[in-house]
């Protein structure tokens, strides 16, 4: 278990990270750091928990919600099915349906489920390509809530072992590739090619990830898939005894609270060259909804080399939105104006992610952080709920 002085260093990590991402000031956050956390931890200590405004359970109906199979969009999904129930809903747990995208824009399309709040746009838009037994696309039957959530709010890249790029000097992706005394470090299995930390293989980041190998003619390099979180503590393992490791990573998570870039790790460069454009040069169905958009530059030296271009972790920002079942949609106002309305706080979502990855996991922890959340913003989760019914 994690000590209080250490999950608050912690936070105070996945804050700055927050506020790098969304492009805040960093020295006005690491002023107001503090009082946000305190002012956040007095309201959880003082909250009552009332629910005096709540729908009567059920009173618009049933609904099935799913949640996608990364923890740092759990308590996000937990929060919305709260306030869901509050308005009235019937709503299953988001822990009963927990997909891969493949399978959850498949579930949503079919109308197994009705909804999720885990899309990460534009490469989710990969998977409406796909047909139904009907014939229509996947796409045919979604809605995309535009601008719910987190509008910009998925900072993607690579991490990399900071006192492997000091000592070397590099700062780029492409160095290592064109380097063998670089990539060769990364070859742990002799192939011929240095391996770095990717995603696992239905996380749609994979075939990103085996895109963007492709277009930028990295061929000395290639990524490594398994279950992040085991990918994880090899790597900060790694990293922490300073050995040469890369991996992929993003925002918000509490991930880079334990990887600390700055300190620990950096965000790695790559040429702007390099960074994917909506080719699709593997000819994957939906592929060309994997454009980069020119990547992200928005982060300072102090946490991401410099590259000559600058610092361009190459990924663009993803939304993280809402995606629903258009027939089930159309039928629920309410639930549409819910998540309309629905965007906790990015600092919040990061301090949860902090929270549960010092819990043990359960999704009883789950519904406790999502639960003291709530109780901690009861006004603004009840205007919320008020403007959905309004709707209605």
């Amino acid at each position: 278990m994690k000590t209080k002085k250490s999950l608050w260093l912690a936070l105070f990590t996945a804050l700055a990270m927050i506020a790098a991402a969304c492009g805040s000031d960093a020295d006005t956050l690491t002023d107001a750091a503090e009082d946000v956390v305190d002012e956040a931890t007095e309201a959880v200590d003082e909250a009552t928990g009332d629910d005096a405004g709540a729908a009567e359970a059920g009173s618009l109906g049933s609904a099935t919600m799913a949640r996608a199979n990364w923890s740092s969009g759990y308590v996000q999904a937990q929060i919305l099915h709260d306030l869901l129930e509050e308005a009235g809903y019937e709503i299953s747990s988001p822990d009963e349906n927990e997909f891969a995208p493949d399978l959850g824009y498949q579930a949503m399309a079919s109308g197994e489920v009705d909804f999720w709040a885990n899309s990460w746009y534009p490469g989710h838009l990969s998977w409406w390509e796909g047909e139904l037994p009907d014939g229509t696309q996947v796409g045919d039957n979604l809605e995309r809530i535009e601008g719910s959530l987190m509008p910009g709010g998925g900072l993607q890249g690579l991490l990399v072992t900071k006192a492997w790029a000091d000592a070397e000097g590099f700062t780029t992706l492409d160095e290592i590739n064109e380097n063998p005394d670089l990539w060769g470090v990364l070859d742990s299995d002799g192939n011929g090619k240095g391996e770095f930390y990717g995603c696992p293989e239905d996380w749609t980041c994979d075939d990103i990830m085996n895109s963007q190998i492709a277009f930028a003619g990295w061929e000395n390099l290639e990524q490594t898939q398994a279950g992040y979180d085991a990918m994880f503590a090899e790597f900060l393992q790694l990293a922490q005894a300073g050995d040469p490791a890369i991996i992929y990573t993003w925002t918000p998570t509490s991930y880079l609270a334990q990887a600390i870039p700055g300190e620990t790790t950096m965000w790695l460069s790559m040429n702007d060259a390099s960074v994917l454009d909506g080719s699709n040069p593997l000819g994957i169905e939906g592929g060309e909804s994997y454009d980069q958009e020119g990547g992200y530059k928005g982060l300072g030296a102090d946490t991401c080399l410099q590259g000559p271009d600058g610092c361009n972790t190459g990924w663009a920002a993803a939304d993280i939105e809402i995606t629903a079942n258009k027939a089930w949609l159309a039928e629920n106002p309410v639930a549409r104006e819910m998540f309309n309305q629905f965007a906790p706080p990015l600092i919040d979502l990061a301090i949860a992610g902090v929270e549960l990855d010092a819990s043990d996991g359960s999704q009883a922890a789950v519904a406790q952080i999502a639960a003291d959340w709530i109780t901690a913003n009861r006004d603004l989760a009840t205007s919320w709920v008020d403007a959905a019914l309004a709707a209605g």
